[in-house]
């Protein structure tokens, strides 16, 4: 099978949110692509490892999947489905969280597929048979490389959308140099306050990565006040291939996660780029 090259990936990425031109504004692409991505990354893995097991052991077994896939909930059986394409779609988002709560719980996010003035059935069934033209198992695309694919789409949205960029996206070069300085290891904790998309979290593990070190064993950590934003890091942590990774919902000065002991938890790399320019963040309450 033929690796798919980065400007292909590229292409084939932001070509689909050309689908959605003329229904949403750009801010809204992210809301339906990067769930979309994922689910088919999921399903085309998921075949993936049922052939392996096949080959290997004359039959599929449930434990040689990474991610559990009801069968009602595989891409193909919503791409066969003839009408009704946002309620199928989005009963098959809810039924993989359900299935690996909480491991994904909410990681699809919440967006409109159900609307029909906003999404078609046809618009659907484009943005379907877009992202059907090829195969996202880790053959074709590798981890780091599907990583590289959507972080270029972050970029992308962050640059079509102006000025919600900030709010989950950290210029790259930033984000470089302040892992460079703090230069995590392995057996290292990171945490990222503001986590965003979780880019600071990626480049730590490219980080340890790049030095030739052992990354599987680095925890990474992060907590992030909206919902999309949240679902993206996660997302983006699981198209890396990190598995142990801990993302969590809500506002980081007023209801912090990580507890450990009735104390705010410790970590050993902390990174953060916090929304300096929100100016509602209640004042008053902080002031002492």
């Amino acid at each position: 099978m033929r690796r798919i090259e980065t400007d292909e990936l590229e292409d084939y990425l932001w070509n689909a949110a050309k689908v959605l031109r003329g229904h949403m504004g750009a801010a809204e692409y992210k809301q339906y692509i990067f769930p979309m991505l994922f689910w088919k990354r999921i399903s085309d893995t998921w075949d993936e490892e049922k052939e392996r097991s096949i080959h290997d052991y004359g039959q599929d077994f449930e434990e040689n999947h990474k991610i559990k896939l009801p069968e009602d909930a595989h891409w193909t059986i919503v791409r066969d489905s003839s009408r009704d394409l946002g309620v199928k779609i989005l009963n098959a988002m809810r039924a993989i969280e359900n299935a690996n709560h909480p491991l994904l719980a909410g990681v699809f996010g919440d967006a409109q597929w159900t609307n029909k003035d906003k999404l078609p059935d046809e618009t659907l069934r484009d943005l379907i048979e877009h992202f059907s033209t090829m195969k996202l198992d880790t053959v074709s695309l590798p981890e780091d490389e599907l990583g590289t694919g959507y972080e270029y789409l972050i970029r992308k949205f962050a640059d079509d959308s102006g000025h919600t960029a900030a709010e989950y996206y950290t210029n790259r070069t930033v984000v470089h140099l302040m892992t460079e300085l703090l230069k995590p290891r392995p057996n290292e904790t990171i945490y990222d306050p503001t986590c965003g998309s979780g880019g600071m979290l990626i480049s730590s593990l490219h980080h340890i990565k790049k030095s030739g070190k052992e990354f599987r064993n680095i925890g990474l950590f992060g907590q992030e006040i909206n919902l999309l934003t949240s679902a993206i890091a996660r997302m983006n942590l699981f198209l890396h291939g990190v598995q142990d990774f801990d993302i969590q919902l809500g506002d980081t000065l007023d209801d912090p996660k990580f507890i450990e002991n009735g104390q705010i938890r410790k970590f050993d790399v902390v990174l953060a780029n916090p929304p300096y320019s929100i100016s509602r963040w209640d004042r008053a309450k902080w002031v002492s």
